[in-house]
């Protein structure tokens, strides 16, 4: 897990194929079929033939759950070891991280009364309804901030189905199974730079056209894919609301936002064993840390094994 563009999906694949191991996807927005240049999903023909999981899996236009993904990403943890494999969660979504590692009970969801939060919050501001948060829930109301609307809102939405603040419900750092947790990094200036040329990249081998493509799909309806960072950029310039080069820059913007609370949100979990992208022999890092892992979990094997 890390940041955006610090490279997870090439250390996946180099210790998938010394350790027996298969990808199961953590980036929310991989799981949307189409979605391919805009979340730099790796392409089949680059994935070694290493088999990967929970891609492609949703069509633009439907709703992407943590519930259903917990379900999936277990079920393929336990499928993938059944197999004499290894599984390799693999992304930078931080709740889907936590929901498929840690114990964590998801709360019920009621669409109805989302639609009438939702709807309350267009006509009185996300101030009020923020406030009303922290009015029931205060340390949820501390942890979610005002302009997350969509954190509010099903934050608002827990408390009126369950009774309870929606703060109880929040994952604690309890794995579920045994696990070993390696975190990339790189220095700020580094990613920054990391950022400006993914997108580029992105915009150059077809984001725009890509994006046609899946307004033609519905992707303008899609509840969660249609924020994804890029597509609604490349929208803008499609509507003629944007040009192409402030749409690069917007799209690199909000890549290096999302990218800090990446970073605010896996650095206080002291499990994570960091691991400094740039070093030389990042493969031999992790995998001795897997080993030691493996060691501490099943004292019998033997460090050098």
């Amino acid at each position: 897990m890390g940041p955006t563009a610090t490279g997870k999906s090439d250390l996946a694949l180099d210790l998938a194929e010394r350790v027996g191991g298969e990808v199961v996807n953590a980036d929310a927005m991989q799981l949307y079929r189409g979605m391919d240049i805009g979340t730099a999903k790796l392409p089949r023909a680059q994935r070694r033939g290493i088999p990967h999981h929970e891609l492609d899996v949703l069509e633009v236009t439907q709703e992407a759950s943590v519930a259903a993904y917990q379900v999936a990403a277990r079920a393929h943890f336990d499928a993938i070891a059944a197999r004499g494999h290894r599984p390799l969660l693999v992304g930078g979504s931080g709740l889907y991280v936590r929901a498929a590692l840690d114990r964590l009970e998801i709360p019920p969801t009621d669409p109805r009364v989302r639609a009438r939060i939702e709807a309350e919050g267009e006509q009185v501001g996300p101030d009020v309804l923020h406030a009303r948060l922290r009015a029931l829930d205060p340390e949820a109301g501390a942890a979610i901030l005002p302009g997350n609307v969509r954190r509010v809102v099903r934050a608002l939405e827990v408390i009126e189905l369950t009774g309870r603040p929606f703060s109880a419900s929040m994952p604690t750092r309890e794995l579920a199974s045994p696990a070993i947790i390696l975190g990339l990094r790189v220095e700020r200036e580094v990613l920054d730079e990391r950022v400006a040329r993914r997108v580029d990249r992105m915009w150059d081998a077809g984001l725009r056209a890509e994006t046609e493509t899946l307004l033609g799909a519905g992707l303008r309806e899609g509840v969660t894919a249609s924020r994804a960072i890029g597509y609604g950029q490349a929208i803008a310039v499609i509507d003629g609301v944007m040009g192409e080069r402030e749409a690069r820059e917007d799209t690199a913007r909000a890549t290096r936002r999302y990218a800090r609370r990446q970073e605010s949100w896996f650095r206080p979990d002291p499990r994570i064993v960091w691991l400094d992208a740039q070093a030389p022999g990042l493969l031999d890092r992790a995998l001795a840390a897997v080993r030691e892992a493996d060691v501490r979990v099943r004292p019998g094997i033997p460090e050098n094994g």
